[in-house]
């Protein structure tokens, strides 16, 4: 029997129920004997200790179940927005989705982040409104919220008997006249042909026409079934699997086709070897096969793990469409292709960015390298806390979305590693962004250059959020393509020198929204002419004498330090609207006009995203405990007075004299 694989991710806000459903499903299927408890720490994807103990899934994990003739990879994703770029990760390797929304919370901050990235991604999403059993579930509410705060077309695949009773239930729904004029009506809103039909009398819209034209929208994105139900009795969830089945698109992909894969998780085995979890588009891979990974080097895998249920087992091969653990990458890194670059365009920026950050010292000096080390293995894990060294100060910082995501660090080197860590203030995470246009040069063989190179490069603004771009206006034959072979390989080496140097800008912040263009270009040869004669330049006077020249342009372009800023939404009674914005305007906030709708206002106000959790904890206060909050990430904006400055972790190349003695340093002898 040929059967069709799809790769299904489970995302929710927080305590929405996702993890326990994730248990329902696997234990439906037959996988497991007994659905787990979150709070007993007995689930199955939530494998580390750590999860257990805080009933929180903080690692993507992935389980193998089937539903007839369909094969389910299950990715189990965090809900806690600390941990969103795990989310992130999951998101490019999925074929379909399903989205938990608790029936008595209804849409939560979390879940818009999450629909909106969904959508933004056109990854085909079910819903699954969970806690029908619970008192106060509403899912009428929770229908309507859906079409007006997440701006989607949702259908209701059932109904609900018994709502906020024990002995709720999910009724499905009868197939007669009524249903399918619901559904046609909903479907003819994107589909000229159909809603013509459905004009004509209905007479041309059969079951089977609707229920085909529900799977391709559904797989298109443009609409969304709703299913009604409880992960913790069970109800609903054989219909929630039916529609999984019969209404998201399977893996697309030829197994004989050329390698194309991603890395989309890296753990660490029990030796301490590196394990990477990938996602097959097309290709297969075997045991022993030496494979491009990124940067054009070739590793060999020693091991592959199919997943069987809740665990991975040795297999010898893994095909197109499917999900595997590889053993034997040691390079690899999380958003690495193995082989050709996915058909799918990545996912790129879905979420914020980390805005906070935090210097870490363990509590026993001797164990700083031991920290190094464990920071380092937690960076490939996730590569946003990113670790921070400073040389001089001797100290370490990460990156972070919140603090139970610095609680989760400090708990897991305490309990993996041993070391026991204490974390500084968490102060923003600001960028620099240029200012004007500046330009310098240093020329081959003057005085002031010691590098055996000329280089001149120009730095701009550019678009606000386009990041930092490279780019050449020189003559190719005026540049060493001795060294790097192919223009195509002298413009990455030259775009990586660039990238490296801004990390740190003029107040020591990353730069950004930034172009840099190289328009000078010369190198020293033996046999040239006079203005070039010499010894033979190398690639180190290129990536020496970047920093130089570059930081000279950045200083006459001018910089400005911007922070993190947050877009916050709020709603609370209107008789508590004063007290609010009071609030909001002494927290630094930009606000908008209030919007009342009855005895209700909503309030939305930008504000620095340092601020956010003094919001949280004052809301309560000023609205009586009737406040709602949510906020999403919008951008940055440019710091007002004095500019905040960090100490740089590398010498500074405007102090030349500092700058060529660390190099002098690191040569040695």
């Amino acid at each position: 029997m040929l059967r069709r694989t799809i790769n299904l991710g489970i995302l929710a806000h927080v305590d929405a129920g996702k993890t326990t459903l994730t248990e329902r499903l696997l234990y439906a299927a037959g996988v497991i004997d007994t659905p787990g408890s979150v709070d007993a720490g007995t689930t199955q994807t939530d494998s580390l200790a750590l999860e257990r103990q805080r009933g929180i899934t903080i690692r993507s994990a992935v389980a193998t179940f089937a539903i007839g003739d369909v094969v389910v990879n299950l990715v189990d994703t965090p809900g806690h927005p600390d941990f969103i770029a795990e989310v992130e990760r999951a998101l490019g390797v999925l074929d379909g989705a399903v989205l938990v929304v608790s029936a008595v919370e209804g849409v939560q901050p979390q879940t818009i982040v999450l629909m909106r990235a969904l959508q933004r991604l056109r990854v085909p999403t079910l819903l699954f409104v969970n806690k029908i059993d619970r008192r106060g579930a509403d899912c009428a509410r929770v229908l309507r919220d859906l079409r007006g705060r997440l701006g989607i077309a949702p259908v209701a695949l059932g109904s609900v008997r018994g709502e906020g009773t024990r002995g709720a239930a999910y009724v499905r729904p009868e197939d007669g006249d009524a249903t399918r004029a619901r559904l046609a009506e909903t479907l003819a809103e994107h589909d000229d042909a159909l809603l013509a039909a459905y004009l004509e009398d209905g007479t041309g819209l059969s079951p089977g026409r609707l229920r085909r034209e529900f799977a391709a929208q559904t797989g298109r994105a443009l609409v969304h079934p709703v299913v009604f139900g409880s992960a913790l009795t069970g109800a609903g969830v054989d219909a929630l699997t039916a529609a999984v089945a019969e209404l998201l698109p399977a893996s697309a992909g030829d197994a004989d086709g050329p390698l194309s894969a991603v890395v989309f998780k890296v753990e660490r085995g029990p030796a301490g070897e590196k394990v990477a979890y990938v996602r097959l588009f097309s290709g297969t891979l075997r045991v022993r096969d030496r494979v491009p990974v990124a940067g054009g080097e070739k590793a060999k895998v020693t091991a592959i793990g199919v997943f069987d249920g809740a665990v991975a087992v040795p297999g010898t091969s893994v095909g197109a469409g499917q999900i595997a653990k590889l053993w034997g990458l040691g390079t690899v890194r999380i958003g690495d292709a193995i082989g050709d670059p996915p058909p799918r365009a990545a996912p790129g920026r879905s979420f914020a960015p980390p805005s906070l950050e935090s210097v870490i010292v363990p509590r026993r000096a001797a164990d700083r390298r031991a920290l190094s080390v464990a920071l380092g293995e937690l960076a490939e894990q996730d590569p946003l806390i990113g670790v921070r060294l400073d040389d001089g100060a001797q100290e370490l910082s990460v990156s972070l979305y919140g603090e139970v995501q610095k609680e989760v660090i400090e708990a897991t080197l305490a309990g993996e590693y041993g070391l026991a860590v204490d974390f500084r203030e968490t102060t923003p995470i600001y960028v620099e962004r240029p200012t004007g246009t500046g330009e310098a040069v240093e020329l081959l063989h003057a005085a002031t250059n010691p590098f055996l190179a000329t280089i001149g490069l120009r730095v701009d603004p550019a678009p606000l959020d386009s990041g930092l771009a490279f780019r050449l206006e020189v003559d190719a034959r005026s540049l060493p393509l001795y060294l790097y072979k192919t223009l195509e390989s002298f413009t990455a080496h030259m775009d990586e020198y660039v990238r490296r140097t801004l990390r740190e800008g003029l107040f020591g912040w990353q730069v950004t929204d930034c172009a840099v263009t190289m328009n000078r270009c010369t190198y020293s040869v033996p046999d040239g002419p006079p203005s070039r004669r010499g010894p033979l330049s190398t690639a180190a006077d290129f990536r020496k004498l970047t920093p130089l020249v570059l930081m000279q342009a950045l200083e006459r372009a001018g910089t400005v330090v911007c922070e993190p800023v947050v877009r916050a939404r709020l709603e609370l009674p209107t008789a508590g609207i004063g007290a609010v914005m009071a609030m909001l305007t002494r927290l630094g906030a930009a606000v908008e006009t209030p919007s009342p709708r009855g005895s209700v206002c909503s309030v939305e106000a930008v504000l620095p995203a340092v601020r956010v959790r003094d919001v949280q904890r004052q809301l309560a206060g000023a609205s009586r405990g009737e406040g709602a909050l949510e906020f999403d990430f919008a951008g940055y904006l440019p710091v007002a007075g004095d500019q905040p400055t960090r100490r740089r972790t590398t010498p500074n190349p405007l102090d030349r004299e500092e700058y060529l003695l660390h190099l002098a340093r690191r040569v040695g002898p």
